[in-house]
């Protein structure tokens, strides 16, 4: 392998800067950044850099928890912030009120072993909702907590899973999103004074029926939301309140993937997802979707935009934007002025911008004539040919491989690697139908399609066909380890990171509020256990010969330990070499700085050890 130039520590220490809430008069910006190694609160004058620049005002760090903080949104009203955060990685998220110079935070929440997680701000910033478990830890409730007497009051509670969603203009309904299953969410309209729950789309569909990003008209007679129910890609509708009959306002081909209206109602942001690529659009709406009028939109990196917020007065939009060969900012864009400014300039650790790699958009054909698409990172200043490559696996499933910064991907690329990212069938992006591909019975497809990305790299001539390694996170490392095992002679090496080995286990053992949602994707104990049993990894463990490094942490609450543990015994018992790293203060995934820089290097290691061994096929 070449010589490095950089450290993986060099690639991680680039920063990134998300969740934006402006204070109530505009002058002030919220946002979660990892400065610090975890993402903590901080805070940024909007006014302090001028229009275009690249140098914005310095922030002020607000939390110092030490531990991952997930959410910050300011009172409508007063200079204070609502903030989310858990411990060691538990996602049993606690809610703290904090002032806005960080010198008052108070622990709002009281059983650790709760989740709670934040709706929203009233109107008037007396009230916020928020949805918790704590009655029956397989449901989410939904509860009001009103800041003059700190009382919490149930507003709302059933045998499901729901969340609140949004205040209605006078403060009296409150929007609640119920999940029947991942592919079909329910929106209902609580009234807070009587308790009558009316439910505004359907309790079952056909087939899918999301119902997301719900936004309340000005005059509170209807609302904006994107929905696929009864069509392919998601779409941006409109839902009339005194009817509940809803109607599409435009024919999408992509989905859109995120909706924002200013707080007057004037001014509407979506955002749609370009076969991987988000792209903005602004419109005046205050006549109505039928007489809008297209904005500018402001010209961001090309990339994921993974966060809108508006101003309380609607004319500054603020965007989190996360590029691929760039650390991930917030811009603000002036509407009236159309002037973007950075409110934030996130470091790149040392590493030159230009040593970074954007992907190229790929598609490879499968066993059915299918087209997979994929981004394709390849190392700068030499060919593409006769490469080590590594295959790197989305988890979800129903998520997407994006084109944003990775500090792993781009550390391996700069060592000489390829890096592929294919959204296999069952991902989402791509429209309902190519989605449902890997529902339940067809779940080994989108494994070989895996198998046929490989066959591409070397068909193709990009991979040396003796060093193609395969790494995946969550279901993608349940990927991997059913790549391993179905395909053994196509490896060389594989990295599970919390990953299922076993589908009985994982669905008996993760947190039951989040069963029946992941029985409705992979199938039920009740009715599909032989299959299950049948297509788990830890089933056909005598298959493997690909040398496997596992990393997992042992509050997992969503796939938990003992699925990497399962797979570590049974692999030593064989005698096959595996590498794992147990880490005890992490959930789901790594989130520390000072833990990845242990677990990734180590991976480094582990291949460059593997693949210079020249292993047989």
């Amino acid at each position: 392998m070449p010589t490095e130039s950089y450290s993986f520590a060099r690639y991680l220490n680039a920063r990134a800067a998300l969740g934006p809430s402006f204070s109530p008069d505009g002058a002030r910006l919220t946002f979660l950044t990892d400065i610090t190694g975890t993402f903590e609160v901080w805070s940024v004058p909007v006014e302090a850099a001028g229009a275009g620049t690249h140098s914005p005002a310095w922030p002020e760090q607000l939390t110092f928890t030490g531990e991952r903080v997930s959410g910050a949104t300011y009172s409508p009203t007063e200079n204070i912030v609502l903030v989310a955060a858990d411990a060691g990685g538990s996602e049993r998220t606690q809610l703290y009120l904090m002032s806005e110079d960080g010198a008052q935070f108070a622990l709002l929440t009281g059983n650790p072993e709760s989740i709670y997680q934040f709706g929203a701000w009233s109107p008037d910033g007396l009230r916020f909702t928020y949805a918790s478990n704590e009655r029956d830890t397989r449901y989410f409730d939904i509860y009001e907590y009103t800041l003059a007497n700190g009382q919490e009051r149930l507003l709302y509670s059933s045998e499901h899973t729901n969340y609140p969603l949004d205040y209605s203009p006078d403060g009296r309904f409150v929007l609640i999103s119920r999940w029947h299953s991942n592919i079909h969410l329910q929106l209902l309209l609580l009234d807070t004074l009587t308790g009558e729950l009316r439910p505004l789309t359907p309790e079952t569909v056909e087939r899918q029926g999301l119902h997301q990003f719900p936004c309340w008209s000005a005059d509170g007679r209807g609302l904006y939301l994107v929905s696929n129910r009864g069509r392919n890609f998601a779409s941006l509708a409109w839902l009339d309140l005194a009817t509940a009959e809803m109607t599409y306002l435009r024919d999408d081909h992509w989905d859109v993937e995120n909706l924002a209206l200013s707080h007057d109602g004037s001014h509407l942001a979506l955002v749609r997802n370009e076969d991987g690529y988000s792209k903005l659009e602004l419109y005046d709406v205050s006549a109505g979707w039928e007489s809008r009028r297209e904005l500018v939109a402001p010209e961001l990196p090309n990339g994921v935009i993974a966060g809108l917020a508006w101003s309380q007065d609607g004319k500054r939009l603020a965007v989190s934007c996360f590029p691929p060969d760039d650390a991930a900012n917030i811009f603000v864009w002036e509407i009236a002025r159309e002037q973007l400014r950075h409110a934030t300039r996130s470091s790149l650790g040392g590493v030159p911008r230009a040593t970074l790699v954007a992907p190229e958009l790929v598609h490879y054909p499968t066993f059915d004539g299918r087209e997979i698409p994929a981004f394709l990172y390849l190392p700068k200043d030499r060919p593409a040919r006769e490469l080590p490559v590594i295959i790197e696996v989305h988890g979800g499933p129903e998520s997407q491989a994006r084109p944003y910064y990775d500090p792993v991907i781009q550390y391996f690329v700069a060592q000489g690697y390829a890096v592929l990212e294919p959204n296999v069938r069952g991902s989402t992006g791509y429209g309902y139908e190519y989605q449902r591909l890997d529902d339940v019975r067809l779940r080994m497809n989108s494994v070989a399609d895996l198998q046929h990305a490989a066959l591409w790299l070397q068909e193709s001539g990009i991979a040396e066909p003796r060093r193609i390694v395969v790494m995946g996170g969550s279901y993608g490392g349940f990927m991997v380890l059913a790549a391993i095992t179905t395909f053994p002679h196509l490896w060389a090496a594989a990295v599970d990171i919390v990953g299922i080995a076993n589908f009985v286990s994982f669905l008996e053992n993760t947190g039951p509020w989040r069963r029946k949602l992941r029985e409705s994707e992979y199938g039920s104990l009740e009715h599909d256990r032989a299959f299950l049993e049948s297509i788990s990894p830890i089933r056909h463990v005598e298959d493997i010969t690909a040398p496997l490094f596992v990393i997992h942490g042992a509050n997992d609450p969503r796939v938990p330990i003992g699925e990497a543990e399962q797979i570590v015994a049974a692999l030593r018992a064989r005698g096959v070499p595996v590498e794992y790293l147990r880490f005890e203060d992490e959930g789901h995934g790594l989130s520390k700085r000072a833990n990845k820089l242990v677990a990734y290097p180590a991976v480094a290691r582990f291949l460059e050890r593997v693949l210079a061994n020249g292993l047989p096929m």
